[in-house]
């Protein structure tokens, strides 16, 4: 009995109808970079302090003296979140005219009652200053982040049913209409709710395009391809999306307007609905096995090689349609003591890893020096880091490359707190090395998990998984927030957590140079502990060194 892989292998791998493919999908991932990067910029909060009204015919001298200053971060600052009480202000200032000759120290202070001004030295608004997310409503500004990491879980909870259901490239162009649509719906929010709403659907939209993409290309490209397709593909197109970002809004500082730039490109990848082609593996997988058939013919004529005058015979298309009926639920995730094992240490190692991540990425702007150029540089680091990965995924274990990849960018983020304030280029090297190391994981991690779980529940695998990510991705806006508080705290946190992913990988099995299991029966057993193996009514424990095949060579013999 021939797989899909065998009967498609008249294709070959590296055509130009997967040279297209390779391409095309690969630049749809390129809005994802700079759409789920953007809050960067658009939700930073300029300097700041408090209003005061410009009726109190106070002098300068006095209008001056009407912030109290602060110690933050071992300076001397004006407070951003109140104000000496304006009345006794107007009060003193009538009876001495220089403010130097009076104890200020004794004078009552009050919030901020007639608002905020901001500094318009960087931006000229952003979503904080249009809406004073700052001081009691400064936990608005990651949370506002935080629902559209929130709109991304929903996304890969509702992606993989939709794309079984609708289709890979229904599901492709939808959701890349969605996610440009209410982009740019997002430029005329009149509140923050609204805005809040929005940026969830674009989440949404953002994280089901990628999946989609995802899927199609694996189904479509051959075996030799997928590897470098799901890694330095997709990853090297997100990077220079993530690259673009700070260029664009280095020339429009205004939220809104970046917004609305950003959301444009969305618009030209309209045409290529016409170039692209539905997945046969998902058409046959739906018994709609003649159009499964003309897509691969047009792919063969694409390559210029001849298919055969019989691509299915009656026995292929009899197994299909066996296999469309059996059904397997999330409850298969956890039914056996192995696979329970290896479904929670992988939600604990994508979750973590999504916190080191998106906790560097949006940590630039806390970074010293210019934004720009450290948000230019956080994307830049991803381009080697996705070949690093790569490589890796094809000479070395996938074990000891994740848990090498999570070492490197955990470790090295404990060593900021000791760089000298004279020396904070080097603090930004030391970021930069954990954010290649935290991709280098992101881009493993896929390809690991995906070879972890069987056939029958491997999409499911990968997507429980991805809900561990996104429940990281949501908690991450407030570790860059605790930065704000202790600018080396969410280094030090991140790099814990990190630390700890690396030891714990190394629990699981090791998938290089195994065939993929077909059944759950055919997992690897995982490293450190104890697993019971039922054959008949003979019961086996196997501890650390006993491998699959060996119980498998004692049940042959049991039969014999």
């Amino acid at each position: 009995m021939r797989d899909y892989d065998e009967i498609t292998a008249f294709l070959g791998e590296w055509g130009p109808y997967q040279m297209f493919v390779f391409c095309v999908l690969s630049l749809s991932i390129f809005p994802n970079g700079f759409c789920g990067m953007s809050f960067v910029f658009v939700g930073d909060v300029p300097e700041h302090r408090c209003s005061i009204p410009g009726n109190l015919n106070l002098s300068e001298a006095w209008m001056n003296r009407t912030i109290p200053l602060e110690q933050e971060r071992g300076k001397l600052l004006h407070s951003k979140c109140r104000r000496y009480r304006l009345d006794a202000i107007v009060n003193l200032s009538e009876t001495f005219p220089n403010p130097d000759s009076c104890n200020m120290s004794e004078v009552e202070q009050e919030p901020c009652l007639d608002g905020w001004e901001y500094s318009k030295d960087q931006y000229i608004s952003t979503i904080v200053s249009e809406w004073d997310l700052v001081c009691n409503n400064g936990w608005k500004g990651p949370f506002s982040m935080s629902v559209f990491f929130l709109g991304v879980l929903v996304g890969s909870l509702i992606s993989g049913q939709l794309s079984d259901r609708f289709g890979r490239k229904v599901v492709l162009f939808g959701t890349m209409a969605v996610q440009t649509v209410f982009s740019m719906l997002q430029v005329f929010s009149p509140t923050w709710e609204i805005f809040c709403f929005l940026n969830f659907l674009v989440g949404v939209g953002q994280i089901s395009n990628y999946v989609a993409a995802f899927v199609l290309g694996s189904e479509v490209l051959g075996k030799s391809l997928r590897v470098i397709y799901s890694t330095v593909g997709i990853g090297i197109s997100y990077a220079f999306g993530y690259m673009v970002l700070p260029l664009v809004a280095y020339f429009i500082r205004s939220w809104w307007a970046l917004l609305f730039a950003l959301s444009v490109p969305g618009l030209f990848y309209i045409p290529l609905w016409w170039f692209v082609h539905e997945s046969p593996r998902w058409l046959l997988s739906k018994g709609r096995v003649t159009e499964a058939e003309a897509t691969l013919r047009f792919m063969a004529k694409k390559n210029n090689v001849t298919p055969p005058a019989v691509l299915f015979n009656n026995l292929e298309l009899e197994d299909l349609e066996a296999k469309r009926k059996i059904s397997y639920t999330i409850i298969h995730l956890v039914k056996t003591h192995n696979i329970r094992a290896i479904t929670v240490i992988c939600l604990l190692v994508w979750m973590i890893m999504a916190v080191g991540y998106f906790g560097l990425s949006l940590s630039t702007p806390n970074l010293h020096g210019d934004a720009y150029l450290n948000c230019f540089f956080s994307a830049a680091i991803e381009v080697p880091a996705y070949i690093a990965a790569w490589l890796f995924l094809q000479r070395f274990s996938r074990r000891f490359s994740l848990s090498g990849s999570f070492s490197l960018g955990g470790i090295v983020l404990f060593f900021i707190q000791l760089i000298p304030s004279n020396l904070s280029a080097f603090a930004t090297v030391l970021v930069m090395i954990g954010k290649f190391g935290a991709t280098s994981a992101f881009a493993i991690v896929y390809v690991y998990t995906a070879e972890l779980y069987p056939t029958v529940v491997r999409n499911m695998g990968v997507g429980v998984s991805s809900v561990g990510c996104r429940f990281g991705a949501i908690i991450s806006p407030y570790i860059f927030y605790l930065g704000f508080h202790n600018e080396f705290l969410p280094f030090i946190l991140i790099g814990s957590l990190t630390v700890f992913t690396a030891i714990l990988v190394l629990f699981l099995p090791e998938t290089l140079n195994i065939p993929l299991p077909e059944t759950i029966d055919q997992m690897q057993e995982i490293k450190g502990f104890k697993c019971r193996s039922t054959h008949r009514n003979h019961e086996q424990f196997c501890k650390n060194g006993t491998t699959r095949e060996t119980v498998m060579m004692v049940h042959k013999k049991e039969e014999i």
